[in-house]
């Protein structure tokens, strides 16, 4: 007690405490001491009552968990979202998505649907994104403006693309933006190669050098769906995993989005490079892209993150509705009802979030010397009763709904459900001025 400041700046008492390290463990009736934006202690409530704070929260009926880590988006296809519903991924993008980007996206379409997203996410409980979509400077100023944590990827095209004629256009703009944010606490910078079929083997190879030099993960959709695998081997006689390690990119800083296609030769490479995998259960399910082997992935010890994809796609940014979904699919898949238990789902949508993004030192768990990313989720709802095991009722009737308060670095981004982190009215305002306008200029529209 000595060692603790004697006006802590938030001390919050809660029902439980689910730290995920040490793993499994769930602490009733302590508090979390939190000072100067990190986690200074976790105490007994009776210990937490000898400090006097500037502020103390009592949240009698509240789980404590870390903030989520959303480890893959594209936050503003918020304004796409039930644009084109219930068609295959290619359609999708070839007739629906990617034109609507070419005609639509600008920097203040990315502004409005970055507000939109990163209100939809904080109110869910998600305190740090993965983002990966066109101007990405506005939405890393979105997030600033927000105070919200996220990983912002420059994505990387060898076509035009909104903000950057090609290539290398792409790799100037992101790395300029590298340099702009290097000091900032909430947001880090990631190249963004789109996928193994946009980006060809010399914009890679550069992408791999710089990532080398300057410690930048790489953020990547790679093995979506079988087509895509299927593809490249008529085409080159590899498999795009293949192909990425034979140019070097395979590594701990790869972020390999979706991965529904993993076969012996591809789980060997994931496990012998120590690669990030990040699963988009919901997407990849209304797409019918295929299902990532989560719980094979997780016996081999590879790192999987959990990811909501953009909303055009999933079509919400609820990231705890796609831990069930990520449980209930894993069981299914794997036809072991053991597989993605309740504290190893949890850990995937924190800390394996943040390890997937180079931010595990940071966040991702509620340990002394931590930033303070922590969110409340109410357990007190009918149905959430009777409580036996916290965790497990989170993992199996929570939602967005559940979450009442969010802080990000110590700092309350919602409190009783009311987001104070941006004007939500005026975003939801913004937004519905973009909808007509959109729905008129789709083929899709009935």
């Amino acid at each position: 007690m000595t060692a603790l400041p004697e006006q802590p700046d938030l001390i919050i008492e809660a029902r439980w405490i689910a730290p995920v390290v040490p793993a499994g463990q769930v602490l009733e009736h302590h508090a979390l001491v939190i000072h100067a934006e990190r986690i200074v202690a976790l105490l007994t409530q009776e210990q937490s009552r000898q400090l006097h704070p500037r502020q103390r929260r009592s949240l009698p009926h509240h789980l404590l968990i870390p903030g989520l880590v959303n480890a893959h988006g594209h936050a503003a296809m918020t304004l796409f979202r039930g644009l084109a519903d219930d068609l295959p991924l290619m359609t999708w993008l070839q007739e629906h998505i990617w034109p609507a980007e070419a005609r639509w996206v600008t920097p203040d379409f990315v502004r409005c649907g970055s507000q939109l997203a990163i209100a939809e996410m904080l109110l869910g409980g998600t305190t740090c994104f993965a983002d990966m979509y066109f101007y990405p400077e506005v939405t890393a100023q979105v997030a600033r403006e927000a105070g919200m944590r996220a990983q912002v990827a420059f994505p990387i095209i060898d076509n035009p693309i909104p903000g950057a004629a090609n290539s290398d256009e792409a790799i100037h703009k992101g790395l300029k933006l590298h340099d702009e944010m290097r000091h900032n606490d909430l947001i880090s910078v990631a190249f963004g190669p789109h996928a193994p079929y946009t980006v060809g083997d010399e914009a890679l190879t550069r992408v791999r050098t710089l990532a080398d030099e300057l410690d930048i993960p790489i953020h990547m959709h790679i093995h979506e769906t079988a087509g895509e695998v299927s593809d490249a081997v008529a085409a080159s006689g590899q498999r795009p995993l293949q192909r990425l390690a034979d140019l070097g990119l395979l590594g701990p800083r790869l972020q390999a989005v979706h991965m529904t296609q993993v076969d012996d030769a591809d789980l060997a490479l994931l496990q012998a490079h120590a690669v990030q995998v990040i699963h988009c259960p919901e997407s990849n399910l209304k797409l019918a892209s295929g299902f990532c082997p989560v719980q094979r992935l997780l016996d081999a010890g590879i790192n999987v993150a959990l990811g909501t994809d953009g909303a055009a796609s999933n079509n919400d940014l609820d990231l705890l509705g796609e831990l069930r979904t990520a449980a209930l699919l894993a069981k299914a898949c794997s036809g072991q009802p053991t597989a993605l238990d309740a504290d190893t789902a949890l850990h995937m949508a924190t800390l394996g979030g943040a390890q997937a993004l180079g931010l595990s030192e940071q966040i991702g768990s509620l340990e002394a010397g931590k930033a303070a990313d922590v969110i409340a989720v109410d357990l007190s709802g009918v149905a959430q009763q009777p409580v036996y095991h916290p965790v497990s009722q989170l993992l199996y009737t929570g939602s967005a709904a559940l979450v009442s308060d969010v802080w990000v670095a110590g700092r309350e981004k919602v409190r009783d459900r009311q987001l104070i982190a941006l004007p939500l009215e005026r975003v939801l305002n913004e937004a519905s001025v973009w909808a007509p306008q959109i729905l008129q200029g789709d083929s899709h529209e009935s």
